[in-house]
């Protein structure tokens, strides 16, 4: 009778509620969700909204409603029916016009797409909601959410793909957005996610930290289903530091609030994690058990990588009880929904967003700074206006000598920047991308995925690493180094895999305290591959040396066995199409600048290789470059 009486109390305070919105018909999601907060995990209240939103053709009360509905049904794991949710709302905000609601069913759809591990379609959807949402002027605080709210789904999507920094470097962008608007939600849902990427490394000490941190801000607002969420993934951190004793005193708590939480891929989770837990102690009928029912509640609902992840352990279990027929089978059925998921993520289509996305971002800078010199002209010209019409003739010549010496300066701030600019094209080489591109592509049509992914991951890192050291006026040379390696590994495969070559850096020099201008050695190996090995036929070899010269110089030097630099310009003559190389040109007044900035002198030298008869053995660059 008290349950009755309760339900006929909330089911009049909705009814109440209801009537409010549909007098007043709010337009913003922040009016909406006021008034309907309590109520919006509420299916049946969610449908009567719905109901009496319709019958006023109240456009914004239908898809808040909506998107709130679909939210429950991707909460309870069942996908389908949250998408079809989750249209409905994007369509009626579509024709309401109303921003924030359609930036809410873009990121919505996003976060139900990635759950079900389709990664190219969630991506889509969170790239349109950053983009729709980066857009408004004046944004109110529900699209400030959403920004981060598409930020943090675009880290998931780095976070699936295997591109942790990436991610990591998404989720703190959005931890910080967070913290201004004083969301400890959003702080809690992101530090989980760090705590992820960490965990992906390896670095299990750091993913505990952020795991604890953001369980702590999910005891902080009572959410529990953040709770679960995080003692499952601290469970999960004993688990593979051998400490099940501690991890199934967690998961042991979780499995009856997870029951009755609804959210089938979590449950199907802890089962999994509870099972492996039980196999470590050697409990392995338990184990079985638990494993057996945390795939069944992954297949009822269609999740991929949770199926893929109970067969593994359930092998892995089979194997430990002598069982290696069954054992074989579980393995086999994981490396199936494995390549099947692989397959569904489309990595080519993934990764060329990833750099699509990186590369408008960096023009996007290149913009800004250009505006920024502009205001800083027009600030100049209204200080010149100023001191000309109150200066005497000291005022006059002191105003002349400032002007000339603001505009050498802004001439070598222009020069500066043209030439990095310079440097990113000739880094950024048509060719090269398309021809890098196109071995990647073969791969791919030859079915060899290990590949494919190997070099797309390599291609996908250089390009990154070009990007940033383009606006980086000096990084580590450990740096420079891996950027080195990442660019020879990239071209050997345009030769087949024919060139060997070797990086050597003596036992005496710093690598990680030692700078030097960033991306300064590809144009000469660019060279030594084009223009002396592209054309020897037979062994080609491409050996990089550093080493001291002395306690304020690094030497660095580059030999090649091709072809020599004589026959190399007979042979540029000798092409149709010549390309014209000024990438060492642009790099020699990198160092040029650098040098004068540290008060050294700098050197580069060619020098052409012999050998006893007078023939061209090669190429040699010697490098001398101010130690900082």
């Amino acid at each position: 009778m008290l349950f009755s009486l309760n339900a006929k109390g909330q089911q009049k305070k909705a009814d109440a509620i209801i009537s409010e919105i549909i007098t007043a018909k709010p337009l913003t999601y922040q009016e909406l969700d006021g008034a309907f907060r309590s109520f919006r995990r509420d299916s049946i209240i969610l449908k009567q909204l719905i109901s009496r939103a319709k019958t006023i053709n109240y456009l914004e009360g239908q898809s808040y409603a909506y998107n709130q509905l679909g939210t429950v049904y991707r909460n309870l794991s069942e996908f389908k029916n949250s998408i079809a949710l989750h249209n409905k709302a994007l369509q009626l905000a579509d024709a309401a016009k109303n921003i924030e609601l359609k930036v809410l069913s873009l990121n919505m759809l996003g976060v139900v797409y990635r759950r079900k591990d389709a990664i190219k379609t969630a991506l889509d959807y969170s790239q349109q909601a950053l983009e729709l949402a980066e857009a408004v002027e004046n944004p109110s605080h529900h699209i400030l959410r959403h920004i981060n709210i598409s930020l943090n789904g675009i880290g998931n999507l780095y976070l699936t793909l295997g591109q942790y920094d990436l991610a990591i470097t998404q989720f703190k962008r959005a931890l910080e957005l967070e913290t201004q608007l004083n969301n400890k939600l959003g702080l809690a849902i992101n530090n989980q996610n760090i705590g992820e990427c960490y965990e992906k490394k390896g670095e299990l000490e750091k993913a505990l930290e952020f795991y604890r941190t953001s369980l702590a801000l999910n005891e902080d607002i009572d959410n529990d289903y953040g709770r679960i969420i995080c003692k499952n993934s601290i469970a999960q951190v004993y688990l593979k530091k051998q400490m099940p004793t501690a991890a199934l005193q967690l998961l042991d708590q979780l499995l009856e609030p997870a029951r009755n939480l609804g959210d089938q891929a979590i449950l199907s989770s802890i089962l999994i994690n509870s099972g492996w837990a039980n196999m470590e102690l050697k409990k392995y009928g338990i184990a079985r058990n638990l494993m057996i029912e945390g795939k069944k509640a992954a297949e009822d609902r269609n999740i991929p990588s949770l199926v893929m992840y109970a067969n593994q352990r359930l092998s892995e279990l089979e194997d430990k009880r002598g069982n290696h027929k069954v054992a074989l089978a579980y393995f086999k059925e994981a490396n199936a929904f494995e390549k099947n998921i692989q397959n569904e993520r489309n990595l080519q289509y993934i990764n060329d967003l990833i750099l699509r996305y990186e590369s408008e971002k960096k023009n996007n800078q290149i913009s800004d700074l250009a505006q920024e010199n502009e205001l800083v002209k027009l600030r100049l010209r209204k200080n010149q206006t100023t001191i000309l019409v109150i200066g005497l003739v000291v005022g006059l010549f002191a105003t002349i000598m400032f002007i000339m010496y603001r505009q050498y300066q802004s001439n070598n701030e222009k020069r500066l920047l043209g030439l990095e600019q310079h440097m990113l094209r000739s880094q950024m080489n048509p060719h090269f991308l398309f021809n890098s591109l196109n071995s990647i592509k073969l791969y791919i049509i030859n079915n060899d995925q290990k590949n494919a992914v190997h070099y797309l991951n390599k291609f996908s890192k250089l390009v990154r690493r070009i990007l940033e050291g383009s606006s980086l006026k000096e990084t580590a040379l450990s740096e420079e180094l891996e950027t080195v390696e990442l660019y020879l590994n990239i071209e050997n495969i345009r030769f087949s895999n024919e060139i060997n070559y070797t990086i050597q850096v003596e036992d005496n020099v710093e690598t990680e305290r030692i700078k030097i201008p960033s991306l300064v050695l590809q144009p000469f190996l660019e060279n030594a591959i084009w223009h002396g090995l592209s054309a020897k036929e037979g062994e080609k070899h491409l050996k990089v040396h550093v080493s001291k010269k002395d306690d304020s110089h690094l030497q660095i030097s580059i030999v090649d066995n091709g072809v020599g630099r004589k026959v190399s310009e007979q042979l540029k003559e000798n092409r149709v199409l010549k390309r014209k190389s000024v990438g060492i040109d642009i790099t020699k007044e990198r160092l040029a600048n650098f040098a004068k900035d540290y008060q050294y002198d700098f050197n580069v030298e060619i020098i052409d290789l012999f050998q006893n008869n007078s023939e061209a053995k090669g190429t040699k660059i010697l490098l001398e470059i101010p130690m900082v």
